[in-house]
């Protein structure tokens, strides 16, 4: 009987194998009394750091001539982990922190076994954003410059033909986001272009599994080899993670390299308690502070397209250079405000969560979180893009009234309490007449630019989106039940008081 292609349930990630260990635990025998685990784990974040180097990580001369060029002295941790187990033939997770070099531990032993076979579609990239396809395409090409790479970057926004016929000429490298490689696997000129495909990566794999890419990923997996070694690399550890871990049938390894959730040593994390209503007062403070403070570049992330359109055109109003970069944006603003930004030619980036996860901009001092996430995975992620490989950086969060709770589970993951920030009232606010002005100029500006219309619009084809993917009423349940859980808590804590 043929094996069906159809990929089952709970589709594990990792290849299949003839006898797959069940999802349940079996009862314990006598002779099963000490069972093998699951996965290889490694939790030790150093491994002899002064004596490890590329070379003796097993790769190719060529590569650690690379390495050499591009500024890499020696492995990180999870390079000096995950290299040898990929380089072996295994399937890796690696769990490190922002800014530590996770790219170059999964592209580098992927462009060392290429060399051998550089035929066709070596591996396929998956990650959740376009900005960061293209930063990992920029990266893929540097550490492949030697042996003349080809990358294509597959993501929404862009010509589907021109991408088609970049797939068709198979490239070594495909990097793409799940929803436009889906739309593409559906014309039948493309799958077999993955047919000899080694290598499956997620990156940022955490929130490619969270985020609804269910149905993309079914597709994805049901298009390449089954015989393949796949790698998934996060920053931060969720339960799919850990369940797709736990059900490898070939013994995965896991790096961890450090347990819950981290921020790097090097980064100052300070608070500034703000009413909501002069926010915008306060960040126009600090970023007319950067050159005092020997910032060379900031980013301020906001929770809303809509905050971060109504600021961009207040700093606009105000002559204070910035780019905005939001999924309102259509993909060639998004990019070109990124490259303006990374080249120096802008100091401030506003920006909603499309740019919380792997960016490297090295110039990036200064972290304003002008709304605090609502999870404290995204506050990691967020203040990751300084302080980035063993640079110092500073991370200043606007704590309103209703925040204050977000704030003290954030700080409970982390491990550590923000300091206050300091800064001086009376000059805050003695130009806050003009602030409030400019922000009555941004939100007229936004209105006649149709700004409202546009987002009931996009709210509304979400909200189809989600409906025929089945998602909207798991979201609605899910609502219901937190909101059932917070009224018995209210209950319970009013019976405690009478």
């Amino acid at each position: 009987m043929e094996e069906e292609d159809e990929v089952n349930e709970s589709f594990p990630l990792f290849k299949p194998s003839k006898n797959p260990k069940p999802l349940s635990k079996p009862k314990p025998t006598a002779a099963d009394s000490n069972p093998e685990p699951h996965f290889e784990r490694s939790t030790d974040a150093d491994p002899s750091p002064t004596t490890t180097t590329f070379k003796n990580l097993g790769l190719t001369e060529w590569a650690v001539e690379t390495c050499k060029e591009l500024g890499m002295k020696k492995p990180t941790p999870v390079q000096a982990h995950c290299i040898p187990k990929i380089l072996a033939g295994r399937d890796v997770l690696g769990l490190a922190q922002t800014g530590s070099g996770k790219t170059a531990a999964f592209a580098l032993p992927i462009m060392h076994r290429l060399t051998a076979d550089p035929y066709g579609v070596f591996a396929l990239v998956v990650t959740p954003t376009r900005e960061l396809a293209f930063q990992l395409a920029e990266q893929f090409r540097a550490l492949g410059s030697a042996v003349h790479l080809r990358c294509a970057v597959i993501v929404g926004g862009e010509d589907m033909l021109t991408q088609m016929k970049k797939l068709v000429e198979r490239p070594h490298v495909v990097i793409a986001t799940p929803g436009r490689l889906k739309v593409l696997l559906e014309n039948s000129e493309i799958p077999p272009v993955f047919s000899n495909t080694k290598f499956l990566v997620l990156d940022e794999a955490d929130r490619v599994l969270d985020f609804g890419f269910e149905e993309e990923l079914r597709m994805v997996f049901q298009c390449i080899p089954k015989k393949r070694q796949t790698l998934l690399f996060s920053a931060t550890m969720t339960e799919n993670l850990q369940a797709l871990l736990e059900v490898s049938p070939n013994k995965a390894y896991f790096y961890e390299e450090y347990q819950g959730f981290k921020t790097v040593d090097t980064l100052k994390q300070q608070y500034l308690l703000v009413p909501n209503d002069v926010k915008d007062v306060y960040l126009v403070h600090i970023l007319s502070k950067m050159e005092d403070m020997g910032v060379r570049s900031a980013m301020i992330f906001v929770s809303t397209c809509r905050t971060c359109h109504q600021l961009s055109l207040l700093l606009e109003h105000l002559d204070q250079t910035a780019v905005a970069m939001h999924s309102f944006n259509s993909q060639p603003l998004r990019l070109t405000a990124l490259n303006r930004f990374k080249s120096g030619k802008v100091p401030v980036l506003l920006a909603t969560d499309v740019a919380s996860r792997g960016l490297d901009i090295p110039t990036v001092d200064l972290v304003i979180n002008y709304d605090i996430p609502r999870f404290p995975r995204d506050y990691i992620h967020r203040v990751g893009r300084t302080a980035r490989a063993g640079r110092g950086g500073l991370a200043i969060s606007f704590v309103s009234q209703t925040d204050v709770d977000l704030v003290h589970e954030i700080e409970a993951v982390i491990g550590k309490q923000l300091e206050e920030f300091q800064c001086k009232e009376h000059e805050v606010l003695s130009d806050i007449r003009k602030i409030y002005s400019a922000r009555r100029v941004a939100i007229m500006k936004m209105r006649d630019d149709g700004f409202e219309e546009k987002a009931k619009e996009r709210k509304k084809q979400k909200r189809k989106t989600l409906a025929e993917k089945g998602l909207l009423d798991k979201r609605s349940r899910k609502r219901k039940r937190q909101k059932r859980t917070a009224e018995a808590e209210i209950e319970v804590e009013a019976e405690q008081t009478e």
